[in-house]
């Protein structure tokens, strides 16, 4: 009986970690907008949902093979995101941060009406290339979904690392988050520095919208599903890199478990909303997140 329970525990955390991580890549969009430009991004679910039926057209319409559709439907949010930037936010710099945060969360719901005039209300199989047979570790079963998503989150985040180590763009970007106006002083193109970011973050939320569209249905409501890496950028900080990665993965887990646990208990419904229950006691204890810079006003 031990045994037993022992093993589901571990069932749990293992598939909590998978989807946990491609969490951390949403919150990862979530995390670069606001370090280079203080805003909240509240468009990401449906940037990420648009990214899904994209590559789902590309492959099952024009039948083209699932990697070149992948790396086709990259370029597209790619040049969306700088599109977005340059169009619609650029003109809103100097504007109060809360117009521009109304401002993503029009943008949502014009990518959500476009997207269910386009594709409709109905539930579609995203169309995969990952074996059905589930991949077992020792006892532990994974689905080659879950376990290739884990990988592809794993990847980018050491990518993203590098390039904010590395390279000259990752450089000013951070010396943008820490301080725009000593970075704009220093020769630093602020404006090109907020449209990478928003390029990125678009990236991100395709990448991770794929591999969500393939863990479950492609529908209407995978948008909210990506809005439960909202609890993990803030709860990881979010101005943090690291904490978004953290922060995802915690959220994976504990609704995992929530779900595990407690659904039976309460007749279902916790594992949906565990996550915004978590993000509250957590704010209650840090404001800041747990990775967050701690931030003092004196007055």
């Amino acid at each position: 009986m031990f045994s037993d329970q022992l093993h589901f525990l571990a069932q749990l955390v293992v598939s909590g970690i998978t989807v946990g991580s491609v969490y951390s890549l949403i919150a990862l969009g979530f995390v670069l907008i606001y370090k280079a430009t203080d805003v909240l991004n509240l468009a990401i679910g449906e940037l990420m949902m648009l990214g899904a039926y994209f590559c789902f057209t590309l492959i099952t319409t024009y039948k083209i093979p699932y990697i070149p559709a992948f790396l086709i439907t990259l370029v597209f949010s790619a040049i969306l995101g700088i599109l977005l930037e340059r169009v619609v936010l650029r003109p809103m710099i100097g504007e109060p941060i809360l117009a521009i945060v109304m401002i993503t969360i029009g943008l949502g719901t014009v990518f959500r009406s476009i997207i269910g005039m386009i594709w409709g209300p109905l539930n579609y199989v995203f169309p995969g290339p990952f074996s059905e047979e589930p991949l077992m570790l020792g006892t532990i079963a994974v689905s080659h979904v879950h376990l290739w998503a884990m990988i592809m989150a794993i990847t980018v985040m050491i990518v993203f690392l590098a390039f904010f180590k590395f390279t000259t763009m990752g450089i000013g970007m951070r010396a943008t988050a820490d301080d725009s106006d000593v970075a704009f002083l220093m020769g630093i193109s602020v404006k090109k520095v907020v449209a990478v970011s928003w390029l990125i973050a678009t990236v991100v939320s395709s990448i991770a919208g794929i591999f969500l569209a393939n863990i479950n249905l492609l529908n209407l409501n995978l948008y909210f599903i990506g809005l439960k890496a909202l609890p993990a950028a803030v709860m990881g900080g979010l101005d943090s890199i690291a904490g978004a990665m953290i922060g995802g993965v915690l959220i994976g887990v504990l609704e995992n478990l929530a779900g595990g646990y407690l659904d039976h208990l309460f007749g279902g419904g916790v594992k949906e909303v565990a996550a915004f229950i978590i993000l509250l006691l957590i704010m209650m204890i840090r404001p800041y997140g747990l990775f967050g810079t701690k931030e003092i006003e004196r007055v």
